[in-house]
């Protein structure tokens, strides 16, 4: 279905620009938000007497470029990242990362609009060229350095001394004596004698038994 953009809608167009797109989404999209109007003969007559409007509007577009292009080429940008001792990054410097970067600058620009080098995640440290696409074929290259920070590691040493193995490295001897300290005495068993010695000898002596004395 052509359509004639009402306003700028990236990627699609800009503001004039006829465009075919499918009915499902003119009717459900682009209608409804005042994003384009149907191609016909009326709206093509309100196009042309706007034509000098618009054309004004996509100078001053051209303008504005120019002079983005020339500040963000005269910046010096720096990104710090987390890095190996190899230079190599715990993680990626991404579109996403420079566009935070040109935030911090006072320069807003979509994430999109950002091209890396070789289209790939800048993964090392050192200097990359960044390509910035601004109006038409306006685009500003902008030069940043990648800078590692390198992360310690905690040591084997400090993570040998835990209290939880303090008892590995105690003397094997002590340990043994521990356990030897910590068996329970035997108990003697009670004997409780059911004749006296006297008694014994007396009855062997005799043959009889021993008189006892009340």
């Amino acid at each position: 279905m052509k359509v004639i953009l009402n306003k700028d809608l990236s990627p699609l167009g800009e503001e004039g620009d006829v465009k075919d797109v499918a009915k499902g989404y003119a009717r459900n999209y682009l209608f409804p938000r005042g994003i384009a109007l149907p191609y016909n003969e009326r709206t093509v007559k309100l196009f042309e007497s706007r034509r000098a409007e618009i054309d004004a509007r996509k100078a001053q577009k051209r303008s504005d470029a120019a002079g983005l292009k020339e500040k963000l080429e005269s910046l010096d940008l720096s990104i710090t990242m987390p890095a190996g001792a190899n230079g190599k990054l715990y993680g990626a410097v991404t579109s996403q990362t420079v566009a935070d970067e040109l935030a911090k600058q006072g320069h807003q620009i979509e994430r999109k609009r950002i091209e890396l080098a070789a289209g790939a995640n800048i993964k090392n440290v050192g200097k990359y060229k960044v390509v910035v696409k601004l109006y038409e074929s306006a685009a500003a290259e902008i030069t940043i350095t990648v800078i590692g920070q390198e992360i310690k590691t905690e040591s084997r040493s400090s993570s040998a001394a835990r209290p939880g193995r303090k008892r590995r490295d105690e003397p094997r001897g002590e340990r043994k004596e521990e356990a030897v300290s910590a068996e329970p005495a035997p108990t003697e068993a009670a004997v409780t004698p059911t004749e006296t010695p006297a008694e014994t000898t007396a009855e062997v002596q005799s043959g009889e038994p021993a008189e006892i004395s009340q």
